[in-house]
């Protein structure tokens, strides 16, 4: 079956896709389609998104975008989703959670993203005779196989399916059908939730969540689009930018300031990382031995 490559407005250009890109654009809506209804489980990011202007493509009204709003999501990337989703013209909803109430995920041991994206879920799953929802769905695409991702076993257990993986979608495919969809966020930089930026080990507090948030809306408005502020034992700030950008947070001024600035926010020591910018790294910090024992232990 043809599809029509026109989304979000009529103002949105068709552009090329590769036959094999085609295809698997083809499957993707095929896929959603095969459901009958579902819930995304919508961040506002590149997958996520891609996954909902699918899904209101192949669904229409049977399909809506859920958005959690808890302390490890920020401000302003709920604020993009809502933005998004009325752009797509997917219905949306926007839902609090709950998980800074279990003390499995406050204790950060390593698998705080299964007991959040358990919370996610479950919320979801009780919310889909409201919702007019039969299935849920994610936005994991084949490169999250490859990675320590806990939330995808929360997943498992909770039937969500991946139109994505299912459909043959890398990274780099996502990009190039949001480019082609004319998603405003098909170079967008990941963005993973606030407590992803606190050491294993390193209890997750609303308090500490507020203050990464705060650091990074620092950095942003310094001109940094890419950037993390890890936390780490002690009340330590390690920030990563990408290495050519390194030099600037080293000028004297610029230096002054953001020491200043993240003091003040509360942190007690200020670092740069001199490797740069790279996404996920805190997962070096979960040893084999440990995922191990935590896939056994959920298997």
């Amino acid at each position: 079956m043809d599809y029509d490559d026109r989304m979000i407005s009529s103002k949105s250009p068709s552009s090329h896709l590769s036959p094999e890109l085609a295809a698997k654009r083809d499957r993707l809506l095929e896929v959603l389609r095969g459901l009958g209804s579902t819930a995304v489980a919508f961040s506002g990011g590149i997958d996520s998104t891609v996954v909902a202007a699918a899904a209101q493509l192949a669904l229409g009204e049977r399909a809506v975008a859920v958005t959690a709003d808890s302390p490890s999501v920020p401000r302003a990337e709920i604020e993009d989703a809502r933005r998004l989703a009325e752009r797509i013209g997917i219905r949306h909803r926007v839902v609090p959670t709950s998980e800074f109430d279990d003390p499995n995920y406050v204790r950060n041991d390593g698998s705080r993203c299964y007991f959040c994206k358990s919370e996610l879920y479950a919320r979801i799953e009780t919310l889909l005779p409201q919702l007019d929802a039969d299935v849920m769905c994610s936005g994991a695409n084949l490169d999250d196989e490859g990675d320590y991702r806990p939330g995808l076993k929360a997943a498992a257990e909770h039937r969500v399916r991946h139109p994505l993986q299912e459909a043959g979608f890398t990274k780099a495919d996502v990009r190039a059908l949001a480019l082609a969809w004319d998603l405003p966020t098909w170079d967008k930089p990941a963005s993973p939730c606030l407590s992803s930026r606190l050491a294993p080990g390193v209890e997750v507090t609303p308090e500490r969540t507020a203050r990464v948030e705060a650091a990074e809306v620092y950095l942003h408005d310094l001109g940094y689009r890419e950037c993390r502020v890890r936390l780490h034992e002690g009340e330590l700030a390690r920030i990563e930018v990408p290495l050519p950008e390194l030099p600037r947070l080293l000028e004297p001024a610029v230096h002054r300031e953001l020491v200043r600035r993240l003091k003040e926010l509360g942190f007690r020591y200020v670092a740069l990382d001199l490797e740069g910018f790279r996404s996920g790294n805190l997962n070096q910090l979960v040893g084999l031995e440990y995922q191990r024992l935590f896939a056994r232990q959920t298997s």
